[in-house]
This record gives C-alpha cells, sequence and structure tokens, in this order.
C-alpha cells in the first residue's frame, strides 16, 4: 500500500505525458507551419531539434537514439542531402544529449541553452559531412550558419523552457 503511494507522488512530479507531447505537438506547428510561412533562412532556430532535445534529455541513451532515428528520418524525408545523412547525425545528437543528461546538470537554463547550441550546430556539421559538402562550403557552414542556427534554436529552446517550465516539471536552480 506505501508503495502505491510513492509511486503516484513520483508520477504526479513528473511531467504528464499529455503536456509533454503538447509541447512536442507546439514546436512541431512552429517547424512546419509556422516557420516556413514567416520567415525561411539558414539562421531560422529548428524546433524540430528542439523537439528531439527535449524528448532525448529525458531517456535513456538507446531511447533516445530511436527517438532521433525518427526524427532524423523526417529530417531526412524532407532536406535534399543524401538519404540517411540526417538519420545518423540525429542518433548521434539524440544519444548525446541523453548520455549527458548523466554528467551534466540538466536542471541549468545555461547547460540547457549549450546542449540546443551544440546539438544543432554538432546535426548541421554531421549533416554536411556524411551529405559529401565540398570542404569550402563546409567550412563556412560549420563557422557560419551552424553557429548561427544553434544560437537562434537556443534561444527559442531557453524561451520554451521559460514559459514552459510547469509544463515539463523543469525545475532550475537558483
Amino acid at each position: 500500500m506505501a508503495t502505491r503511494v510513492i509511486d503516484r507522488r513520483r508520477r504526479s512530479r513528473g511531467p504528464t505525458r499529455w503536456r509533454l507531447w503538447a509541447a512536442v505537438a507546439l514546436l512541431l506547428l512552429l517547424e512546419f507551419y509556422l516557420r516556413p510561412s514567416v520567415v525561411e533562412g539558414r539562421g531560422m532556430p529548428d524546433f524540430l531539434m528542439l523537439v528531439l532535445l527535449l524528448l532525448a534529455m529525458r531517456q535513456p541513451p538507446g531511447l533516445a537514439a530511436v527517438t532521433g532515428l525518427v526524427v532524423g528520418l523526417i529530417a531526412d524525408v524532407l532536406t535534399p542531402a543524401r538519404f540517411g545523412a540526417a538519420m545518423v547525425a540525429h542518433v548521434v545528437v539524440g544519444w548525446g544529449a541523453s548520455w549527458g543528461r548523466a554528467i551534466f546538470f540538466p536542471d541549468n537554463l545555461l547547460v540547457n541553452a549549450g546542449v540546443f547550441f551544440f546539438g544543432t550546430w554538432v546535426r548541421n556539421v554531421l549533416v554536411l559531412v556524411l551529405s559529401g559538402t565540398p570542404p569550402g562550403r563546409l567550412l563556412v557552414a560549420a563557422l557560419v550558419w551552424s553557429p548561427l542556427q544553434g544560437l537562434s534554436t537556443a534561444v527559442a529552446g531557453v524561451i520554451l523552457l521559460v514559459m514552459l517550465r510547469d509544463w515539463l516539471a523543469i525545475r532550475f536552480e537558483s
């Protein structure tokens, strides 16, 4: 009987599934409806990457890699890069974000911003390398466009975390 009460308390403290999936649906709406209709550019935030990182930081590494595979498949279908490049890149980023959660403090807003920035940057560079991008374009993309998109994704992610911290049951350090 006592274990049931403890289990209920644990479940009530964590984010309920519908709240997490509502946040995911909001990000997908932003990615596929608002982003293309408002402004399209290289430096725009990647809301699909935010979906992956938010889910991966709450999952064990194996499940986060599978989530990365699914997100990468969606990205591969929508981009002209070589098929499979985005899947591999998203698997690596999803697994890394999940594994990194054990090392870093996920309740720190700065750490979350860093995960959003570096996750986006690493994914972009991996997709370019796996797609066979020429070295000159790879260098410009890795040093200019990928950090710009990583920064905009990190800003959007921090705004999202601050706005939805109660929904996602995120407790920031003081």
